[in-house]
Parts: structure tokens; sequence; C-alpha cells
């Protein structure tokens, strides 16, 4: 073999070749901007809520099971906070992506995914996929991510 691997070196991956460094990747990695980085966030994060959104309205069923589910916890009125939810999630992931009013958005996901975990996931764990089902670790990620969009946002009218 031409070159070995030395060791990670003030973010770079060095890789030798007759003695000379010929590979040093972690310098430019990941290879986008901080705003790019944010951008692709935020627009992530505003897919996700339209992507719940768009399969609740379009799936036969599934607002009814989601009305019935909240009038068995107790809920009035269960249909139209579905509806309200669905909205929002419509709504504001299209704005939050393309960055009108993402502070507000930001807020207004981080409480509907508080409630979520309170009234459906805390019951199930924290995990969501291989260690157990429906818990609150996915919640609890896209809560901090919009946290982390909404500082940024702090003080921008659009990012």
């Amino acid at each position: 073999m031409d070159g070995h691997f030395t060791g990670i070196y003030r973010d770079e991956i060095v890789l030798k070749c007759n003695s000379r460094v010929v590979v040093p990747y972690m310098r430019k990695f990941p290879f986008l901007s901080d705003m790019q980085a944010m951008i692709m966030l935020r627009i992530s994060l505003s897919v996700v809520f339209l992507a719940h959104a768009l399969v609740r309205l379009f799936t036969e069923g599934s607002i009814a099971t989601f009305t019935t589910y909240l009038s068995n916890k107790g809920f009035v009125l269960s249909g139209a906070i579905v509806w309200a939810i669905t909205v929002f999630e419509i709504v504001g992931g299209i704005s939050m992506a393309i960055g009108y009013g993402v502070r507000w958005l930001a807020a207004g996901f981080i409480g509907m995914l508080i409630a979520g975990i309170f009234i459906i996931h805390l019951r199930q764990g924290w995990f969501v996929g291989e260690h157990g089902s429906g818990g609150c670790e996915y919640s609890f990620i896209l809560i901090i991510s919009l946290l982390v969009v909404a500082a940024h946002a702090k003080n921008r009218k659009r990012i």
C-alpha cells in the first residue's frame, strides 16, 4: 500500500504517501458556509412539518384517527384542534421555508412539539426507532433544531 493514515491534526485527516501529506480533507468540510447550513436546516425543518401535515391531509382516515385520539384524551373540539395543527404546519412550514416569521413560527412549532411530547410520546419512552416505538427523541431534536434556527434568525427579517 502506497499511503497510510497517520492521524487527525487540527481538523485535518492526514494521509501520507511516501512521507508527504496528500489529503487534508477536513480543512473545507462540510463545504458550506454558516449561512448555507442554517438555510438548509431551516428548509429541512419546514419540509418535516409540511410532510406531517400533507400526509395527515391526504391519507384517508388520518384526520379522523387523530381527532378520535384527542377526543379519547379528553380534548374538547378535537377536530378543530387537528385542523388547526394541520393548517399551522402547512402555512408555517411554507412561511418558515421562505424565511418569514421564523422566530414566531419556531416558537409555535416548539409549543406544538412540547404538547405532543406530553400528550403522546413521553409514555412511549425516549427512543423512536431501534430501541423503542414512538418515543420523544425525535421531538427533542426538532425542538433543539428549531431553537438554533430561531436564535440565528434573531435580529434578521429573513435568512
